[in-house]
Parts: C-alpha cells; structure tokens; sequence
C-alpha cells in the first residue's frame, strides 16, 4: 500500500471542497484504519485577525471561520471512499476510515500554524531547555527568524524565543 498515493487522493478530493489535508494515518491492529484529518485553510489575512492588524480574542469570529463541520468531513469520506475504492488504493479486504478535524487542541506542526494562530494559547515543549526550562504555557506572539515568540503569565510576565529546531511538542489549548 503506497501511503503517498492515498494522500494524493485525499488532497484532490480535499481540495475540490476548499479544504486541506493536515495528516493522513495508517494502522494496523486488530482492524485496519484509515485516519484523514481535514482542515479548513486560512483566509489570507484574516485568520485570527480583525483585519486591521488586531488579534481577535479567542473565540471571536475569526476563530468560528476555521473550523470543521460534520457536513465537511461527509462530504470528504463519501467522494475518498469512491476514488479508493475505484483506484484499488487499499488492498485486501475490509478497512475503517476515518475523516475529522485537527481538533480545538490540534498540534502545531509548521511556521505558518504558529502564525496562523498567533494570539491563541499554546503548550509547547522543547528537546532541550529554553532559559532552563522545557515546558512553557502562553499566548503565540508570532514566528521570527526561526524563532517561536511565546509570551508568558506568571510572576513577572515575558516573552520567551522558542527555535523552532528545539520544539519537541506543540498544541493549542482549548480557551472558552
């Protein structure tokens, strides 16, 4: 099975809906699962922002725009299902698929996510200490020269400087 080829499909499918595809996953165990995490792609511009430079608080009208329906995720199984089907993609008998969202604590994976989501609140832990720490909670402050800002509540507030080589783990958290 070319996994590659599956991704391929999902991406043409996801595309012919105005979605994107944020991971496509395999396994195998006492069932074998197709998992196809969709997303929808930023509005340039407008992602989290008022669309004059301000960032939206969390949950404002930007943030409703990202997301992902059930009618999204139908929508992408039923026309995926087909073309595997059809394209003989999956050998063999019987498999689950699976279409969702990244989730409201979905992982930060790239550059422009943390950009993307700059104002949310975010977990994120390194490889290696950072002002001799590994694990830091805060609010995105964007992405410079490889560079994650992340700015910090605490005792005394601050701003730390992530490099993006030494991020171990990221994920939005849920803010209601």
């Amino acid at each position: 099975m070319d996994l590659e080829k599956i991704r391929d499909a999902a991406e043409r499918v996801a595309r012919s809906v105005g979605l994107e595809i944020f991971d496509v996953e395999w396994k195998v165990g006492k069932q074998r699962f197709l998992r196809v995490i969709i997303d929808r792609p930023p509005k340039i511009g407008a992602a989290m922002s008022d669309g004059a430079g301000q960032v939206l608080p969390p949950g404002g009208s930007a943030a409703a725009e990202l997301g992902i329906s059930h009618a999204d995720c139908q929508r992408v199984s039923e026309q995926l299902s087909v073309i595997l089907d059809v394209e003989e993609l999956i050998p063999g008998p019987g498999y689950t698929l699976e279409v969702s969202s990244p989730g409201m604590d979905r992982a930060l994976r790239k550059p422009a996510e943390y950009e993307r989501f700059r104002g949310r609140m975010a977990k994120i832990s390194t490889t290696e200490p950072v002002d001799d720490e590994k694990y830091f909670e805060g609010r995105l402050a964007g992405v410079s020269e490889g560079k994650v800002r992340l700015e910090l509540k605490g005792k005394a507030a601050r701003t730390v400087e992530l490099p993006l080589e030494k991020i171990r783990k990221a994920n939005l958290m849920v803010e209601f």
